[in-house]
């Protein structure tokens, strides 16, 4: 057995044991090799998963595959972490991350440039809002980040820690902000438009400009998810009321309405801001934890967290909803972010989005819409623990590209050698999957 072989069989073993050596204490910043702010590998180890993985479909084509980290980590989160799903326009591609501390928490949004290969910090939240010490900031931008037809990014924030969002710490709701990447201007749209409530899921109707949200009290008393409709050009609350999605919603674009479930699956809800009022129940039954943007054919692609995780296809026109078949390829099943490509042929998404992708080798995966066959087109674990120290855990957020070249994953994921039971998040990356064109025929 080689050097490499035995790494990578201690590297699988120590997962499943979960039993490795106590990790040393993690510096701040994180650093990549010789000083660098960007690497790039291309490897036919992307295409080698652990030995789970048998029967797997994965691509013949190895991937280029870029790494950094995220700038403004220069202490330790609780943890660092990513919960807001970003979006791709152009060749730009927005993010957030945060720190996940209370009631002093902190949270960023960032625009990586695939001309140049730079990350450049938009948002220090923390600086924008101001706030006397003591007073309650959030550590954690939850909800979408969308691009309305003005040009402004639109997000809302939510609590790091649960017990924070308390008068103690003079809360009176999360905020509703937007920002303009070419200026770096950033402003507050609302705070607390539906009272003392967070804000862990958004959409954004773009050429309307309404910022739809479903929010959680502060406090955590009352465990009903507030649906609200909120027009950010008049500054005005146009529908609010119980029964909120848990975490996701599908926006059609050709119609300008609203879907959601209440929780994470049911019969769907639509809230049609031409008619207002309550959103209607549905016959359709569907499982909601995220969503595709709307296909050119008008279809709209969610990922269910129920059981083995289903891929469905909602069809805007007709408001029908199919079932595709499974999502996961391996262990994983949680899948927080789905993506299609501009054409609307393949998905894509990585399944372990809370912790534990690295157990699937960190799979990203293809799924062909026409043929139904799910495909890896990149296992990014241990090649990238092996050779930067970095342990890639799982992901809130992904996009492709305009072209549908590439895939922008940012990460939440470990800088230990080492780990008593499982990798700790220390460190939020990005990876920029260069897909080749063999691997994405029309």
């Amino acid at each position: 057995m080689t050097g490499t072989q035995t790494l990578l069989t201690a590297l699988w073993v120590g997962v499943a044991l979960g039993a490795p050596p106590a990790r040393a204490e993690v510096a701040y910043p994180p650093k990549l090799p010789g000083g660098k702010t960007v690497v790039t590998d291309t490897s036919k180890a992307f295409l080698k998963g652990p030995a789970s993985m048998k029967g797997v479909r994965v691509a013949a084509a190895a991937p280029t595959v870029d790494l950094m980290y995220y700038p403004g980590q220069t202490y330790k989160g609780n943890p660092w972490s990513n919960w807001g799903d970003g979006v791709a326009v152009g060749e730009k591609y927005y993010s957030a991350i945060g720190d996940h501390l209370g009631p002093a928490g902190n949270a960023f949004v960032y625009e990586y440039d695939a001309a140049d290969k730079t990350l450049r910090q938009l948002v220090d939240l923390r600086k924008v809002l101001k706030l006397p010490d003591g007073h309650y900031t959030p550590g954690k931008i939850h909800s979408r980040i969308d691009v309305g037809s003005d040009g402004w990014l639109y997000y809302a924030t939510h609590r790091g820690s649960t017990r924070v969002t308390t008068d103690a710490y003079h809360y009176t709701g999360d905020w509703i902000l937007r920002t303009h990447p070419a200026s770096g201007t950033t402003e507050v749209v609302a705070r607390g438009p539906v009272g003392k409530q967070c804000i862990p899921c958004s959409v954004l109707d773009p050429k309307r400009l309404i910022f739809y949200g479903s929010t959680q009290a502060g406090d955590r008393t009352d465990k009903r998810h507030t649906f609200f409709a909120y027009d950010t050009k008049a500054k005005k609350l146009l529908y609010r009321g119980y029964g909120g999605p848990g975490r996701y919603m599908i926006f059609a674009a050709s119609t300008g309405r609203v879907y959601f479930t209440p929780d994470l699956a049911g019969k769907l809800h639509r809230y049609d801001p031409a008619v207002g009022g309550a959103p209607v129940e549905l016959a359709a039954e569907i499982g909601l934890r995220a969503a595709t943007r709307e296909t050119p054919q008008g279809y709209v692609y969610t990922v269910s967290s129920k059981g083995e995780a289903t891929i469905c296809r909602f069809n805007t026109r007709t408001e029908a909803v199919d079932t595709l078949g499974p999502a996961p390829v391996g262990r994983m099943t949680y899948i927080t972010t789905i993506d299609a490509d501009p054409a609307g042929r393949y998905l894509y998404y990585v399944p372990g989005a809370h912790g534990g992708t690295h157990q699937d080798g960190a799979a990203v995966v293809q799924f062909d819409v026409t043929t139904g066959t799910k495909k890896v087109i990149a296992f990014l674990y241990p090649f990238l623990k092996e050779r930067y120290g970095y342990t890639p855990i799982g992901t809130f957020s992904t996009a492709v590209s305009a072209k549908g070249d590439k895939l922008y994953i940012t990460w939440h994921g470990s800088l230990a050698a080492t780990w008593k039971r499982r990798p700790s998040w220390d460190a939020c990356a990005l990876t920029v999957v260069h897909i080749p064109a063999s691997e994405r025929k029309p």
